[in-house]
């Protein structure tokens, strides 16, 4: 009898995973993906509004999880590699095949500083997860800046204008988003609200009045949302700069 006959087998432990945070996850990463597909068919209209699309379904996982108490490691990798397609992969080949195509190697670099600085910022995220400030994020937040790129694909086709018309400003906003995704500025995490605390009822109706706002014109609305959200920091920067003492 050889040592293969005698050899016993391998014990291996099985692991479940929770289903319903993982499942918001999985929507994301197909909105992600979808996103990518229909870029390739010519429709950006779509492949932006899968960006957002997976942002929402992003933001309710990691509540879900907490809620439920069906956190997990496995969930927080998932997660992190959902959010390098949706809001990484995604965003970049948005623009790209909508604007940047037209600018040669000049186009697909700007394309890719998005794309590598969107994994350096979700690399950074996790291993600083407990040592950061809880109230703000270090540098833009992936999801955000996936927003700003396809909100201003979505907004400038509702106006009527072309990804070649507009390829260097597409190429500054793209390398814009990355940056910021990467700098040390401080932007609000909003991760202080509580969802479980009562609150006066004009909140609640003013909570109604934003989403009014937003259905009377997405594309203007949320792009110019994220973008006061991504400048937002650069002015926080500045005022933190300018109350410094001088010594």
């Amino acid at each position: 009898m050889d040592e293969y006959t005698t050899r016993k087998p391998m014990n291996l432990r099985r692991r479940g995973i929770y289903l319903l945070p993982n499942l918001f996850t999985t929507g994301a990463l197909f909105a992600g993906f979808y996103a990518i597909v229909q870029s390739m068919n010519g429709k950006f209209e779509y492949a932006a509004v899968a960006i957002f699309v997976a942002m929402v379904l992003d933001g309710l996982d990691g509540r879900v999880a907490r809620m439920t108490h069906t956190q997990s490691e496995f969930g927080a990798q998932y997660d992190s590699l959902s959010d390098m397609v949706s809001f990484g992969v995604a965003p970049s080949l948005v623009m790209y095949e909508w604007a940047l195509k037209g600018l040669g190697k000049w186009g697909w670099f700007a394309a890719f500083i998005y794309c590598v600085a969107t994994a350096l910022r979700l690399a950074r995220f996790n291993t600083n997860i407990e040592v950061v400030d809880k109230n703000y994020f270090q540098g833009l937040p992936s999801p955000a800046a996936a927003a700003l790129v396809a909100g201003f694909v979505w907004v400038m086709l509702d106006y009527g204008y072309s990804g070649e018309t507009l390829r260097w400003y597409a190429a500054t906003l793209t390398v814009f988003a990355g940056l910021s995704m990467v700098s040390n500025l401080p932007f609000y995490s909003f991760k202080t609200i509580n969802m479980r605390k009562s609150v006066p009822f004009l909140v609640v109706f003013l909570a109604a009045m934003f989403f009014v706002l937003i259905s009377s014109d997405p594309p203007r609305v949320l792009f110019a949302i994220f973008l006061c959200y991504a400048l937002s920091g650069f002015v926080m920067w500045f005022v933190k700069r300018r109350s410094k003492p001088i010594a």
